[in-house]
């Protein structure tokens, strides 16, 4: 699958489950700390600052433009609004083939867009576990996304954003793989 397409299909996840929370901002998620405005806040970031890296621009360059409240009193709009900018981005031409300038390094685009990928699907998974909602995300998203992350789930780890891999029996589906070496329990 072409890597534009499981980034769009893994923001569609997350964006879901956004317009499932139904006034439940405050809820608690499984991320300690993290309500439900805090992990949506969180991908809404990730997603303002995707035009401008994809367009070549530094961390340095892009500054702190992104701190704050970015979802004010309309938590949905901010998020549906961020999700189009980033998604025409990551479609604009030569953006998976440009050097994106990253805080660890430069990467082509395409390796962005993997790494926001799978970002926004573990996020719809714990967004849908705050909200007890389905958590079963698209089965060829999840697939791709899993078989990026083998190489890199020893670097997430050592650089913090993972916690330890949980065990899960053998056939357990890639879906609880790919939790699994993200360090949640499927």
């Amino acid at each position: 699958m072409d890597v534009r397409q499981i980034y769009a299909r893994c923001s569609a996840e997350f964006g879901a489950q956004v317009h499932a929370v139904d006034g439940r901002w405050d809820a608690p998620t499984p991320l300690p700390g993290w309500t439900v405005r805090d992990l949506v806040r969180h991908l809404v970031e990730e997603e303002l600052w995707a035009p401008p890296l994809f367009a070549g621009a530094t961390i340095g360059e892009v500054g702190s433009r992104f701190e704050g409240d970015l979802l004010g009193g309309d938590p949905v709009s901010a998020f549906d609004d961020a999700a189009a900018r980033a998604l025409s981005a990551v479609f604009a031409e030569g953006a998976m083939d440009r050097v994106v300038h990253l805080s660890f390094g430069d990467h082509p685009g395409r390796e962005y867009a993997m790494q926001l990928a799978a970002d926004h699907l573990v996020h719809a998974v714990d967004l849908a576990r705050a909200l007890g909602a389905d958590e079963t995300m698209d089965a060829e998203a999840v697939a791709a996304v899993r078989a990026w992350f083998g190489s890199m789930e020893s670097t997430y780890r050592e650089i913090g954003v993972i916690g330890a891999r949980v065990e899960v029996a053998a056939g357990a589906g890639a879906q609880a793989e790919l939790l699994a070496m993200m360090g949640r329990t499927p």
